[in-house]
C-alpha cells in the first residue's frame, strides 16, 4: 500500500503568536463602540482601558464633560466597560487623547 501524508485539520489560530509578542501590531487597543437602543437612542460602550486606571473617576469626568448619563459594567469576559448614553465616540475617543490616557493609534472606533 501507498502511505499518503494526509493532514488532519485542526484549531488553528493565526494571531496565537502576535498576541504572545510585543510586535509593533500587538498593542492593547481601547474599542469605542455605538450600541443601538430602540428608536433614536444609542449606548457608547468604552472597553480594554488599563486596569490600573480608576473607572469611577474616568466615567465621573466623561459625565461632566459630555452632560450625559453613563455607569460602569462588570463583565465576566471583557471585564470592566463604561456605558454613555447617546453617540459619544468622537468624543470619547478625543478625551481620552487629551488625558493621555491612550494615544490615537490605540484607540478603535466602532460602528455605522
Amino acid at each position: 500500500m501507498v502511505e499518503l501524508d494526509i493532514q488532519v485539520p485542526s484549531a488553528f489560530d493565526p494571531f496565537a503568536e502576535a498576541q504572545e509578542s510585543d510586535a509593533p501590531g500587538t498593542k492593547e487597543y481601547i474599542h469605542v463602540r455605538i450600541q443601538q437602543r430602540n428608536g433614536k437612542k444609542s449606548l457608547t460602550t468604552v472597553q480594554g482601558l488599563k486596569k490600573a486606571y480608576s473607572y469611577e473617576k474616568i466615567l465621573k469626568d466623561l459625565k461632566k464633560d459630555f452632560c450625559c448619563n453613563g455607569n460602569v459594567v462588570q463583565d465576566k469576559e471583557l471585564g470592566k466597560i463604561i456605558q454613555l448614553q447617546g453617540d459619544q465616540r468622537k468624543k470619547v475617543s478625543h478625551f481620552l487623547v487629551q488625558t493621555g490616557i491612550a494615544k490615537k493609534e490605540q484607540i478603535k472606533i466602532h460602528g455605522f
